[in-house]
């Protein structure tokens, strides 16, 4: 019978039903004792007295009881027959989302689940509705329901393909059908690598905003999850891609074989050069740049010079041998200086890094400023002497004259930012799905 609102399980008071699920009750409830909201999982009524059931709710207890980790949902203890865990206020992920904004949230997703895996852990069940999104960013993984210790012997019970309400039983899948791992559908056995599967297609749905595998009914469905040919043509072309298809190989020797190193490439993930088609071989963002540039250039131009005198110039900029423009429409990718004297630009090299670069409008040659690796977003001061940059959680300021970039801020998500002329800088971070303005006065050296 479901637990009413003020009914109480030992010192917890039940405010309300939050679901149910496979694995029993979901309440929300006060710790009268600490003053706190906690999450309740109470077993179905039915199952109470079942002997086997409760020694599989007690182990996924204990299961859980080894996780402490930011990014999944903190257990606090057993109470009667109900695990007693954090309570998460959020909203399941659901794309589609820009890649810079996903690949944020999936970095947190690997990061949890690695660390669930160090602890010989899998979840068996990753998918949106277990993914919930705080306020302010922060993932955090909900319902290890369904994970199973990883057995570090050969025993019998280390090969069961499928937890089931008796757990000498095999063959019967729990989980749910569109995110489960091929060898999972079939009742074969699972280890981290399925939690891998689940990844790539949690990922696929944030990025597309489209379930990977979504039958008529829950046979077709798990007909599509091992048989369906998987269209990648949806995601970008480049590393992404590549990510997705390791994670989504149904050959378990061929599949990422550790959820770190999908975090790693997550970490390390860099927007491809994207050139136009010859003739000329030029980037395609030149004439986007050249225009800016030379919009900027001729209108100062005629406001600096007497007007019988104005002549209109275009002004065509290329990129140093080895290095590309970047997409101005990922990371803000060129800024030229308030006395349109000097352009900065972020370039790629043939390695992939990005770094700001500065060339004067009456120079052939560009140069690279130290320090500044995985700069982007750059501005310039009032007086043109300087230039600040995002990088690496930090807002940094170098000097156009020489020497290596301070920090002057911290800004996760920057969004775009002003330097103002009484020196102080006014920028924008994305937090959660809201845009937050902050002010920086630290700005002079």
């Amino acid at each position: 019978m479901p637990l009413q609102p003020g009914s109480k399980i030992g010192p917890y008071e039940v405010l309300s039903k939050i679901g149910a699920g496979g694995m029993g009750e979901v309440y929300k409830a006060r710790d009268n004792k600490l003053n706190r909201e906690v999450a309740i999982k109470v077993l179905p009524a039915a199952l109470a007295n079942d002997a086997d059931y409760l020694a599989r709710f007690q182990r996924e207890a204990q299961a859980l009881a080894a996780l402490h980790h930011p990014n999944i949902a903190t257990i606090f203890g057993l109470e009667q027959n109900a695990i007693v865990m954090e309570y998460v206020e959020g909203a399941p992920l659901q794309g589609p989302l820009p890649i810079a904004e996903a690949l944020p949230i999936a970095k947190q997703i690997a990061e949890a689940l690695e660390a669930a895996h160090e602890k010989g852990i899998i979840h068996r069940d990753l998918k949106p509705a277990n993914i919930l999104l705080t306020p302010d960013g922060q993932v955090k993984i909900l319902d290890f329901g369904l994970a199973k210790a990883v057995e570090r012997t050969n025993a019998t019970s280390a090969n069961s393909p499928t937890l089931t309400l008796r757990a000498t039983e095999a063959g019967l899948i729990l989980g749910t059908a569109a995110y489960m791992a091929p060898e999972q559908a079939a009742g074969k056995p699972v280890d981290r690598r399925a939690d891998i599967w689940s990844f790539g297609v949690v990922l696929y749905e944030l990025l597309t905003g489209k379930q990977l595998f979504d039958g008529e009914t829950v046979s077709h469905t798990l007909a599509e999850v091992l048989k369906t040919e998987i269209d990648f043509n949806k995601i970008p072309a480049g590393p992404l891609r590549q990510l997705l298809q390791r994670c989504l190989d149904r050959n378990l020797k061929n599949r990422l074989q550790h959820i770190g190193e999908a975090r790693f490439a997550i970490e390390n993930y860099r927007e491809p050069a994207v050139s136009a088609a010859p003739p000329p071989k030029r980037n395609w963002l030149l004439p986007v740049a050249c225009l800016a540039v030379t919009t900027v250039a001729v209108a100062w131009a005629l406001f600096r010079a007497p007007a019988a005198t104005a002549v209109p110039a275009l002004l065509e900029l290329n990129p140093p041998n080895g290095v590309e423009f970047t997409s101005i429409f990922n990371n803000g990718g060129s800024a030229i200086s308030p006395d349109g004297k000097t352009l900065a630009f972020i370039g790629v090299d043939q390695q992939g890094d990005e770094s700001l670069y500065v060339r004067p409008l009456d120079s052939m040659e560009a140069r690279q400023l130290p320090g500044t690796l995985a700069a982007a977003r750059p501005f310039w001061s009032p007086d043109s002497k300087s230039i600040a940059f995002f990088a690496g959680g930090k807002m940094k300021r170098t000097e156009l004259s020489g020497g290596l970039p301070v920090s002057i801020a911290d800004s996760v998500r920057p969004r775009g930012a002003s330097w103002n002329s009484d020196g102080a800088i006014l920028y924008v971070n994305r937090q959660g799905g809201a845009l937050v303005s902050q002010r920086c006065d630290r700005t002079r050296l």
